[in-house]
């Protein structure tokens, strides 16, 4: 019963590739696969619309905390941009040499094995990427709110209600084109782009007057420990450089077109940055800021007057394209694991009609809003976070691994070792460190990863399943395809 329900489902989609059923329309020869839709500015806005969130606009105290003072905070956001500059040149090269979404589980898959990629996989689809989304969905909606609740924090459940709609929305749209999705990221980056020039601009004209105060070195702490944790929070704002090697697939001309927006998104992101930084500072004091729940907010008051409550739209704004850009981007992961058989099968299916990786992107959206439940979300992401460093190290690191073991591959962009070296260096450095300053995140951390060794065993390494258990996943598969109309990616037949 089990082979003849599996040779009709391949037949049907045999049936579908050659175009006999319902119409499905593909690339060339009829074949059901995610086309390559994506331009350069499009690219440009998925990593610098995933890169800028709530974080520059609502709270930058994390590395002031760390540092002490004004210049050094400063130099670390230089410093933090430049590492994310080196990480995103890498991958450059990985992201050519390997043309498969999915990123650096692509890249850790083909160089170390399925083992070490499925840890990647599990640590990122499972807790970091839905706690990210969900966290970053949940600030949009405080901050749609927070004009009608101007001397309070808005109601948790009206907050967590928009956040649950703002994730359906993007689903949706996700869902329905690629197009529509990329649109929805370019006109939100712009839109946040704006904001952030009005307040560069603003400081600009009170750096003219002056303004200069606050930039001085006093108070600098000089722990190792405190710099690791500075640095720590500032690569968390610059997270997201590698959104677009998840999508790869879908970029035209990915040899020409990914480094170009790589190194375009990652220059601008760090001026801009930094030149917000330092706005806030010609205004705000060190003690205002590190006072600020929301320091874009205390700044635009100071600024703007009766056109302060533009800020808090801007950053819903901003918060609204960033947790498109996360969707965008994570179900593609999804799908990358599916692909490889690490995760169920149904995942690797793309729908009919609009060739979109449907479930995936649902998966994504219904486990995002699974951790708006939860109380304590944000400790979720601190306890993972030097886990999705390590991780990323992981796949620099497969890099010099391949130039030593696979010497003739194909690399149509080649970088100088030197540039992983440092870039492996300095991972070390902002994990390590870290890790022995704050012991308990550290620990919650490690179980989460060791989490995912029972699962690979039973799920993946375990190959001779009861029969019982390869009938119930074959008829689930079956009644998914059916109700969101979705088959497995399919290739041209061969001539």
């Amino acid at each position: 019963m089990e082979d003849e329900a599996l040779k009709k489902d391949e037949q049907r989609k045999d049936s579908l590739k050659n175009g006999k059923e319902n119409g499905a329309s593909g690339g060339d020869g009829g074949d059901i696969v995610l086309k390559p839709k994506m331009t350069l500015v499009n690219g440009i806005t998925v990593i610098v619309g995933s890169i800028i969130g709530s974080g520059i606009f609502v709270s930058p105290t994390g590395v002031l905390i760390n540092t002490g003072s004004v210049n050094m905070s400063l130099i670390v956001w230089v410093i933090s941009g430049l590492f994310s500059m080196v990480g995103a040149y890498c991958y450059a090269e990985l992201g050519t040499m390997i043309k498969k979404s999915g990123a650096d589980y692509a890249y850790i898959m083909e160089t170390f094995g399925p083992f070490l990629a499925f840890i990647r996989l599990w640590i990122e689809c499972m807790i970091v990427r839905p706690c990210s989304q969900a966290i970053v969905a949940l600030t949009f909606s405080v901050y749609v709110l927070k004009p009608f609740f101007p001397e309070c924090q808005p109601p948790e459940d009206a907050a967590r209600l928009l956040a649950v709609c703002c994730i359906l929305v993007l689903t949706f749209i996700n869902c329905w084109d690629v197009k529509w999705a990329t649109a929805v990221q370019d006109i939100f980056t712009y839109a946040k782009l704006l904001a952030l020039f009005v307040i560069i601009g603003a400081g600009a004209y009170f750096l003219f007057l002056g303004n200069t105060e606050h930039f001085t070195f006093n108070n600098t702490k000089t722990e190792v420990t405190s710099l690791a944790l500075s640095f720590y929070s500032g690569l968390f704002a610059y997270n997201g450089w590698n959104y677009l090697n998840f999508i790869i697939e879908e970029l035209k001309d990915p040899v020409k077109n990914l480094p170009r927006a790589i190194a375009i998104s990652c220059t601008l992101v760090t001026v801009v940055y930094v030149f917000t930084n330092v706005s806030f500072y010609t205004v705000l004091s060190p003690e205002e800021v590190l006072g600020s729940e929301a320091v874009a907010v205390t700044f635009a008051d100071r600024v703007f007057g009766m056109f302060a409550w533009t800020i808090p739209v801007f950053v819903a704004l901003s918060t609204f394209g960033a947790v498109n850009g996360i969707l965008l981007t994570s179900s593609r992961l999804f799908y990358a694991g599916a692909c490889e058989g690490q995760m169920p099968e149904i995942l690797t299916m793309i729908q009919i009609q609009r060739l979109t990786p449907t479930p995936a992107v649902l998966i994504m959206a219904l486990l995002s809003m699974l951790y708006l439940t939860v109380s304590d979300i944000f400790a979720l992401i601190n306890y993972v976070g030097f886990a999705t460093w390590l991780s990323i190290g992981g796949a620099v690191l497969c890099l010099p691994w391949l130039r030593w073991k696979q010497p003739n591959l194909e690399r149509p962009i080649k970088v100088n070792l030197i540039f992983p070296i440092l870039y492996l260096i300095a991972t070390v450095f902002v994990t390590v460190v870290p890790m022995i300053a704050s012991p308990v995140e550290t620990g919650y951390g490690c179980l989460m990863i060791l989490s995912s060794i029972p699962v690979y065993c039973i799920f993946i390494a375990w190959r001779n399943k009861p029969k019982w258990f390869n009938r119930s996943m074959v008829a689930l598969t079956r009644f998914l395809q059916k109700m969101l109309m979705v088959v497995g990616k399919t290739k041209p037949a061969q001539v």
